[in-house]
């Protein structure tokens, strides 16, 4: 690459001294991207993996099966909850078999580990038997409540609505997509049991919906947003459902609801046109001007001798008798990032991969991350709580699927990392509240981590030197960082603009914050 004349590079940086200072308050910064970053030296951003735990669910009653997924999770007071789609996918020679497993279920449990299916008493299964002893909480059966509407129960993305105005009788929400006009339908709900709609018309029409389509209330930004599934290119025959383009995303925001405006398609920095087909984005809790996403990309490898090689290949081939990519397609989890939920970082890189292969693995509708992220105690005692994330398996094959919970440390998706010999990075200008910079980094027993606090003209204020600095070192998810002479006390600097100079050793810097 051609580098700048010199008075360009003048130029920038002049531009780049007098540039306005960053405003982070007392926020927690997670190195999800480059947005504070001005310049590293050694130093990289490398993207973590979540570690295989236990299965917590085998969707295996009479009213589920194969095809179980879209799972929504989160806690709710001291209960974790979740919601899925129930679904057998039947496969035979150039078809798939009709199934009567079309329903929204519900299950929950007191530590996001082991988790229960109660009999909620709501849904008949079969239908005409007047059994109503399952987990049953939206039926493809029509309801008094649906009045004209269609909703789709296998199209599901339930929420707890945490904004301060929200009625009792909707502190539930979910959307569904509609089976009569096209488009999503939004529903509420006192106790995310017993449902009605909000409109018995959909409130969003412009899109493909044939996915995961989720809502949530942006407690930063006092407005819903929603994310559904659209096509680059449309829908060129929609009587045969022929769609054009890559599987995309489209979001909108609303005040209440009903009323959606502001439609954009997302972009993403420095990333190829890929099939996302799901989404999986929400704010992320421990720092919710944070948007962070999960996307489930869909790559269709052709046949050849890898294929051949992977699991459940009987199967694999006869999924492919009814439509090739039913049988070549594979599935796995990225990672993303905004900060306007418009514009993406998305690591090209897996997030979650399909992992070693055996039974189950490997395929379509493998490894969907469910929404949303929980935390959750830690296996190790005396460990602070960790991430707990959910991801399908088993999808197609046999009676059943399953699901495989997945943990990460906090702030635990990205660092900014170097080796043993040294590495660097520098935030832009920056202004701050609070009395303690506090750090979530990892280091080796011989690796640390140091902080430089510069002025406006990039030298280092006196006190708070890289020489000053007593050399942080350990595993934890927050220490404050001292100084000889300051202690850890930087009240001083508080909204004075200031920029972070972080020298690594064989360390990684998940994120930080002043409190």
């Amino acid at each position: 690459m051609k580098t700048p004349p010199l008075s360009t590079l003048l130029l920038l940086a002049a531009f780049s001294a007098h540039a306005a200072p960053i405003d982070i308050g007392s926020s927690r910064e997670l190195l999800v991207d480059d947005h504070l970053i001005d310049s590293m030296d050694g130093a990289t951003l490398q993207l973590h993996h979540p570690t295989a735990k236990e299965i917590v669910i085998d969707h295996n009653s009479p009213w589920e099966g194969s095809g179980c997924g879209y799972h929504s999770i989160f806690k709710d007071g001291d209960t974790y909850k979740m919601y899925y789609k129930a679904w057998q996918l039947t496969v035979q020679e150039k078809k798939l078999a009709p199934a009567d497993a079309n329903f929204t279920c519900y299950a929950e449990s007191k530590d996001g580990i082991h988790w229960t299916k109660p009999n909620l008493g709501l849904v008949e299964y079969p239908k005409g038997s007047g059994n109503k002893n399952n987990n049953i909480v939206i039926g493809l059966f029509k309801e008094p409540w649906m009045k004209d509407a269609k909703p789709d129960p296998v199209h599901p993305a339930v929420f707890l609505d945490t904004n301060p105005n929200c009625p009792k009788d909707a502190q539930y929400k979910a959307i569904l997509r509609s089976r009569g006009t096209k488009g999503l339908l939004a529903l509420k709900s006192p106790d995310g049991l017993h449902w009605s709609l909000m409109s018995d018309k959909p409130v969003i029409t412009a899109g493909a919906f044939d996915s995961q389509n989720l809502a949530f209330w942006d407690p930063v930004r006092k407005e819903y947003r929603a994310y559904w599934r659209i096509f680059t290119a449309g829908v060129t025959d929609e009587k045969n459902w022929k769609p054009a383009g890559f599987r995309a995303i489209r979001t909108a925001v609303s005040k209440d609801m009903l009323t959606w405006t502001d439609q954009k398609d997302l972009k993403y920095e420095d990333s190829p046109d890929e099939h996302l087909y799901t989404n999986q984005i929400q704010p992320y809790y421990r720092a919710p001007h944070l948007f962070i996403g999960f996307p489930t990309r869909y790559v269709e490898r052709g046949w050849n001798p890898s294929m051949e090689a992977l699991p459940d290949r009987k199967h694999r081939k006869l999924r492919s008798s009814i439509s090739d990519r039913y049988g070549m397609a594979i599935t796995e989890g990225l990672f993303m990032s905004s900060r306007d939920g418009v514009t993406f970082k998305r690591w090209r890189e897996a997030f979650l991969r399909p992992g070693i292969e055996r039974p189950g693995t490997w395929h379509y509708g493998h490894q969907y991350i469910g929404w949303q992220m929980v935390e959750t105690a830690a296996d190790m005692k005396g460990a602070p709580n960790e991430i707990s994330l959910y991801a399908t398996e088993g999808y197609w094959t046999e009676k059943s699927d399953q699901v495989r919970r997945y943990t990460m440390r906090l702030d635990g998706f990205v660092s900014a990392s170097a080796p043993l010999k040294g590495g660097s990075f520098t935030t832009k200008p920056i202004t701050f509240t609070g009395k303690e910079l506090k750090l979530n980094f990892s280091s080796s027993a011989a690796g640390g981590i140091k902080v430089e606090i510069r002025d406006e003209k990039g030298k280092p204020l006196p006190g708070y030197s890289a020489a000053d600095c007593a050399e942080v070192y350990g595993d934890t998810i927050e220490r404050p960082v001292h100084w000889k002479g300051k202690g850890s006390d930087v009240s001083a600097l508080a909204g004075k603009t200031v920029s972070l100079h972080f020298t690594l050793r064989d360390a990684d810097l998940f994120a930080f914050h002043f409190e």
